[in-house]
């Protein structure tokens, strides 16, 4: 399940609106792909399809996958959206013949996967749908930096005036932290008619052994972990690739 935040179709139609507009945070995996000469590229948990139609617009071959068909409307709003083929679902939905020889998890997508049992199956199928000496790549928060400390109203408070939306605010509250596991949520005040709208979400926070030691399990071998370079020191950016 999705959460609310990318399934509810007036939160999704919003959610670009609270980033950057050109998505700096995106460029290290478009020069990854360009590096590795990827002509295929699976973008799985792609939400609003941002990087999938930025690789494309490169001439990738793209298959954006994504639970929530709120968020995949809005990308195939998008320009190049027509040159990717979108499926709602996991990675699971795949047909077994469906290789790449990249695989992208940005944002928190990798950290939603709660139980080792849904991490391992996860790593084992994208192994499966790489190319021999394929990679598989993704960033996950660093738990030493205990980013949830800011995630409250005082941090996080935004307001925004969406074209034909008309102004939103947004904030985080922190709801529990049951280490590794951390959960709050996202509050939208929709001051064009009054409405609040609320998403909780947990994720998983898995320390950079623990990583390395799954990856490892999943048969996928480690190439390199870098600096996320929008959240410098506070992120860890994977590089794994299938050895077969």
């Amino acid at each position: 399940m999705a959460d609310k935040l990318f399934e509810d179709q007036r939160l999704a139609d919003v959610y670009d609106f609270f980033d950057s507009a050109e998505r700096p945070d995106l460029d290290p995996y478009i020069k990854l792909a360009e590096d590795l000469n990827a002509r295929t590229v699976i973008d799985l948990g792609c939400g609003t399809g941002n990087l999938a139609c930025k690789l494309a617009a490169r001439g990738k071959e793209v298959i954006g996958v994504d639970p929530a068909a709120a968020s995949l409307h809005v990308a195939k709003r998008k320009a190049y959206a027509d040159k990717v083929k979108w499926v709602n679902g996991t990675i699971a939905r795949l047909p077994d013949d469906v290789k790449a020889d990249l695989i992208t998890v940005t944002g928190n997508a990798a950290q939603v996967f709660l139980t080792e049992e849904e991490w391992l199956s996860t790593l084992r199928k994208c192994r499966s749908h790489l190319v021999p000496g394929g990679r598989l790549v993704f960033e996950v928060r660093n738990p030493e930096k205990e980013a949830w400390k800011k995630w409250h109203r005082e941090y996080s408070y935004d307001v925004i005036e969406v074209p034909e939306k008309g102004k939103i605010e947004t904030w985080i509250d922190l709801l529990d932290v049951q280490f590794p596991l951390v959960t709050f949520r996202h509050t939208f005040v929709f001051h064009n008619d009054d409405a609040v709208l609320t998403s909780e979400s947990t994720l998983r926070f898995r320390t950079k052994t623990e990583i390395m030691d799954s990856l490892s399990e999943a048969n996928l071998v480690v190439e390199d972990v870098r600096d996320a370079p929008d959240r410098p020191g506070l992120e860890f950016v994977f590089i794994a690739r299938n050895p077969d």
